[in-house]
């Protein structure tokens, strides 16, 4: 007789976890939004300006990428080497995937408009990888891209058109907490002869135990609630462990000193309406009071994650106004970098 497997917890619309330790991701929230968790195939050919592959870098752990090449719009001109940006998705640590479309609909745009090449990973999730699997597989990714510098593994849409000596990291929400700590990680290793140019941490999960004030304040929004960070933080972190964590509080007193890293300069960009924007500030405010290199770009009137809201980028102006403007910002530190 087979046993019902009964639902232990869930969070609503995304994941729900079982008592036989298994989890369904089905989306089960309104069926007008389930596109953007659709995952988009990839395609070798240029459409829209961009080309996409799929790769496994590493065949026994089964790490995966995504990348996108921009085009070479002057047939006549070699390819210039393109920055080289590596992306980690969001999702609290525990959903979402690199082929989702609305990673595909920004990061395409992103590709194309700051003419780089985008390397997304395809993170391990929460519960099944409780942290610091993300951290894990973001740095095998960034000395993946060392191995291939060196020449001791070949990529040709990366060795034939990427700057190894400019390579960004980019995250949303969760995947901005793996900016923080790939970095700092990377800041301890020798990379050479790839260099790490800059990190822009895009709305990170950084929190604290505590609730702050803009955590009881400011409004919820699709893709962030207080339920969301609640549940996911508990499914993600190592068992035991609260939200001070390092990867959730860099900022906190259970953190490495900040003064003591060895970071490349950062972009961090804030959403004004963000539910955690304070402890957002707060990281800010810290890496000043550290010396590190860090700019501030803050989008007014914008909650949690809004560049990857599609119905939101073609029903309301301001929000894809805002969107150009930190896609524009994203491209202006990238070039300056």
């Amino acid at each position: 007789m087979v046993r019902e497997r009964k639902l232990v917890d869930e969070v609503s619309g995304w994941l729900r976890l079982y008592d036989d330790g298994s989890v369904d991701r089905t989306w089960t929230g309104p069926p007008q939004v389930k596109f953007m968790s659709e995952p988009v195939p990839a395609h070798d050919n240029f459409i829209d300006g961009v080309a996409v592959k799929d790769l496994t870098i590493d065949s026994e752990s089964g790490l995966r990428v995504r990348i996108y090449l921009p085009e070479n719009k002057n047939q006549k001109q070699n390819y210039n080497k393109l920055p080289i940006i590596i992306h980690f998705h969001g999702g609290g640590f525990c959903i979402s995937q690199a082929d989702w479309y609305m990673y595909y609909n920004i990061y395409t745009r992103l590709a194309r408009s700051a003419n780089a090449i985008c390397v997304s990973v395809y993170l391990r999730l929460a519960p099944e990888h409780r942290l610091p699997a993300a951290v894990d597989d973001g740095f095998s990714t960034l000395l993946w891209l060392r191995s291939l510098a060196k020449g001791e593994s070949y990529e040709p849409w990366v060795n034939d058109y990427g700057d190894f000596t400019r390579v960004f990291l980019i995250g949303d929400s969760s995947g901005a907490n793996l900016v923080h700590e790939v970095s700092s990680r990377a800041g301890r290793v020798d990379l050479t002869p790839v260099i790490l140019a800059g990190g822009i941490p895009i709305h990170p999960g950084f929190v604290r135990s505590e609730r702050s004030k803009s955590e009881l304040e400011q409004p919820e929004s699709p893709f962030l609630t207080l339920d969301m960070v609640d549940k996911f933080l508990g499914f993600a972190l190592p068992v035991g462990c609260t939200k001070d964590h390092p990867i959730t509080c860099p900022m906190g007193s259970g953190a490495p000193p900040l003064e003591g890293l060895n970071l490349p300069p950062f972009l961090l960009c804030v959403a004004e309406k963000d539910l955690i924007r304070d402890t957002e500030m707060e990281y800010y405010e810290e890496m000043k009071k550290a010396n590190k290199d860090v700019e501030l770009l803050i989008n007014p009137g914008m909650g949690h994650s809004f560049y990857l809201n599609k119905i939101a980028l073609d029903m309301d102006p301001l929000t894809a106004a805002e969107t150009n403007n930190l896609i524009e910002g994203i491209i202006e530190f990238i070039e300056k970098h």
